[in-house]
């Protein structure tokens, strides 16, 4: 289960589930979409570019679950490098129609901080000596097999916040060092200011306040990973480091 695939593995191989098919043919609309472009400018890039990889998991009710995640995440901080400057690793959960339809957005959030906090349990390597454990010191930041991450989750229960709203649970797993590069860029301020331009039009609620750059002193990174489709946010941060 520790294995990802290009979006043109997946069109090629007639013998991935259809769940799996499907899933990525609803991530290629949305990252697609002309009338109605996705936020996320770099994340369309690296879509167009086929730097993306995508991977599958079961349901997050099974513990074998987070072993797969941490599989395919260990796998995947081992070759993102190679991939390209605006790779991530997407992950799609398998869920059932009942999750589907009875599971409130703050369920969701639940299994998303149970599932990252478990996965500390399958990390190999030790944390980065330079990220502080605790989350709600400004340079924190969620790190595994030594790489530093931006976590994303969107799930079905998402509707004011279209760009955290997906058919199924699915996390969108990004390396420090791709947000680095990008900064050095020239072009980075204006497309940052164009991102926040899109979100505007693109959900029906205002831009969350916790969307702030890493290392301000007053950014917490993970307020940022999983938003409400309001704009609450926990007054604790839900993860827990162990290991």
């Amino acid at each position: 289960m520790s294995k990802w695939y290009k979006k043109g593995d997946i069109k090629r191989d007639d013998f991935l589930d259809p769940w799996k098919k499907r899933m990525v043919a609803r991530f290629t609309d949305k990252m697609s979409n002309k009338e109605q472009p996705f936020p996320c400018i770099p994340a369309t890039i690296g879509f167009a570019l086929d730097q993306l990889r995508f991977g599958f998991i079961g349901s997050p009710t099974e513990e074998r679950t987070t072993h797969e995640l941490g599989e395919l995440l260990r796998n995947y901080s081992k070759h993102s490098r190679e991939l390209g400057k605006y790779t991530s690793l997407i992950v799609f959960y398998e869920i059932s129609k009942e999750i589907i339809e009875s599971y409130s957005v703050e369920q969701y959030e639940h299994i998303f901080w149970e599932q990252l906090s478990k996965l500390m349990v399958y990390d190999k390597k030790a944390w980065p000596r330079e990220i502080p454990i605790d989350p709600n010191h400004h340079m924190w930041e969620f790190s595994f097999h030594g790489e530093r991450y931006f976590m994303y989750c969107a799930t079905p229960a998402h509707q004011k916040r279209n760009s955290r709203s997906f058919p199924t649970l699915m996390l969108a797993i990004t390396p420090r060092w791709v947000f680095q590069q990008f900064n050095e860029s020239k072009h980075a301020e204006k497309i940052i200011n164009q991102v926040r331009n899109r979100l505007k039009n693109y959900d029906s609620i205002p831009i969350h306040p916790e969307l702030k750059p890493y290392g301000a002193e007053d950014n917490f990174e993970w307020k940022q990973y999983f938003l409400r489709d309001n704009n609450q946010i926990s007054s604790k941060c839900p993860f827990h480091y162990k290991k």
